[in-house]
């Protein structure tokens, strides 16, 4: 007869999307709901090699996690992590009772003999160790083998499969649960830790259980509430604990996840983002780490047929680990798309040649101050561009598109005047050109060492600049909202900041602006048809 038992690694897992930041009676409500709820494990947080901070699940020795346990329970295990390589084990005081019962030991593919040996001091100091072996689809029928006799050796209390980049289906799974069955001693429970980037992580969390229950061997499922962690996230304690109870017999109390739920997890949903999407279903198509996925999202805010080339162009090991340098190399390689331009490039500086330039961006003023825009064009009649999107109601003379996503949204969303409109567009987004498109290199209209180095407003700016272009006016470039959907006159134009730290984006992009302004050859002042929060104030 196997045992079920559930892991809640809600306050571990979910310190990936805040930091850690929980807050003091949040990490004591969710421990004190999970007991309520009968978990059999509560994993409470890390350990980490720095002092800890008031209000966080980083701790520095088990004694951090005293204050936070209120009515410890005997019949359940509470537990911490610790990153093999992370955590400098001399600090760590013999097991005393009062907090922490067992370390759960993580360790990548490859070292699991390093793992043991820092369990192995875990384990002289009075706790109980689990160990994680991460990303063990990488691990092949040997590798398994050789896992399992070493653990048989050290006799832990358990053993987990993580998928760890969310990229197993149900034969993988089996197939590695098949060598553990048959090569790991049945004394040491086999768990389990899913990741949701190809929506199957509730899937294979039953799959695991029901495979383990037919074998009569004991078993560790990890889950968190609302599936909170990094990335795509996990498995849900919510969906688990219904599917236990009512299919496994378990006895867990639903009522309490979801009070934990409403009274702890609404603010976290509303401030961070988790669960699938596409990027890190490409994460879980690759094999690869969501810190790939995260970088490319928030340094270029990258689309997905993008994303996926640029991942694609990575070995497996590359995928696997996180080189930003490569992953920007590759990033820059996949947007430089060399065309001869030099034709076209000369034919549109004539064309706009002494003329009046009014880029009009997609800022919520567009529409706020369209009476005022429109006598500003009457008076001076301009050419007016514009600026990765279209706002209905303004006839454009050029469309400039630096993002493949507002380029589709437009076309789209405006068949008409995307239609009727002359396109200028970088050459990351199309490099062979239609009869109403100019393409041109897009190195011409960025320049690097900003996060954000390709804002669309600055793009149309500089590039403006090496056309020649000295007279030029701008509208819309108001500046972004604290929601993404007040910052725009079209409020359903594809978010290009998804991390929504607006704060910070104004400041970079005002700096962008002002090294811009300063360092032009040919624009020495903007002129601001609308109000902006980043006009210079020399």
């Amino acid at each position: 007869m196997s045992n079920i038992e559930l892991l809640d690694c809600t306050l571990r897992d979910g310190a990936y999307i805040n930091g850690s930041h929980f807050g003091a009676a949040s990490i004591k409500g969710i421990i004190k709901s999970l007991q309520r709820a009968n978990a059999d494990i509560i994993e409470c947080g890390w350990l980490k090699d720095s002092e800890h901070e008031y209000g966080t699940s980083y701790y520095h020795v088990p004694s951090d996690i005293e204050q936070y346990l209120v009515d410890k329970k005997p019949n359940i295990t509470y537990v911490v992590m610790i990153d093999w390589d992370r955590y400098d084990t001399d600090r760590l005081p013999d097991y005393d009772g009062k907090s922490i019962d067992a370390i759960r030991v993580v360790f990548p593919h490859g070292r699991h003999k390093e793992g043991i040996e820092v369990g192995r001091k875990i384990r002289e100091k009075g706790y109980k160790v689990f160990f994680q072996a991460a990303n063990t689809l990488a691990y092949s029928d040997d590798d398994l083998v050789e896992l399992a006799k070493d653990m048989n050796e050290f006799k832990p209390v358990s053993v987990s499969v993580v998928d760890t980049f969310g990229a197993m289906y149900d034969e993988d799974l089996l197939h590695i649960l098949d060598v553990l069955k048959k090569e790991l001693s049945p004394d040491i429970k086999i768990g389990f830790h899913s990741h949701n980037n190809q929506q199957l992580a509730f899937s294979l969390a039953m799959k695991f259980v029901e495979d383990l229950k037919k074998a009569g061997r004991d078993c560790i499922v990890d889950a968190t509430l609302c599936g909170m962690g990094r990335g795509a996230g996990n498995a849900t304690t919510e969906l688990v604990v219904s599917y236990l109870n009512k299919k496994q017999s378990c006895n867990y109390d639903l009522d309490a996840v979801m009070n934990a739920i409403d009274i702890y997890m609404q603010e976290y949903q509303e401030k961070y983002s988790w669960g699938y999407s596409t990027p890190y279903f490409i994460a879980g198509l690759y094999q690869c780490h969501v810190n790939n996925i995260a970088y490319l999202l928030n340094n270029h805010r990258t689309n997905a047929k993008d994303m996926r080339n640029i991942i694609d162009s990575l070995s497996q090991e590359d995928r696997r680990k996180y080189d930003y340098d490569l992953l920007e190399q590759k990033y820059l390689e996949n947007q430089n798309r060399i065309v001869d331009d030099e034709k076209v490039f000369d034919a549109l500086s004539k064309e706009l040649s002494g003329k009046e330039v009014l880029l009009l961006c997609p800022g919520g003023t567009l529409i706020e101050e369209k009476d005022k825009i429109e006598s500003y064009i009457e008076e001076h009649s301009p050419i007016t561009i514009g600026v990765n999107a279209i706002i209905p109601g303004y006839k454009y003379d050029y469309l400039f598109f630096v993002n493949h996503a507002r380029y589709e949204y437009a076309e789209q969303a405006h068949p008409n005047t995307f239609k009727s409109t002359r396109h200028i567009l970088l050459s990351n987004i199309k490099t062979g050109s239609d009869s109403n498109e100019i393409i041109i290199n897009y190195n011409r209209a960025i320049k690097r060492g900003w996060e954000h180095f390709d804002n669309a407003a600055i793009c149309g700016l500089r590039l403006m600049d090496r056309l020649g272009i000295s007279n030029i006016s701008i509208a819309g470039f108001d500046g972004f909202k604290t929601k993404y959907n007040e910052s725009y006159a079209d409020e359903s134009l594809p978010s290009l900041n998804p991390e929504g730290k607006w704060d910070e984006l104004n400041v970079e992009i005002r700096e962008i602006y002002q090294d811009f302004i300063h360092k032009a050859k040919n624009i020495k002042k903007v002129n601001f048809v609308t109000e902006s929060i980043f006009t210079e104030e020399d």
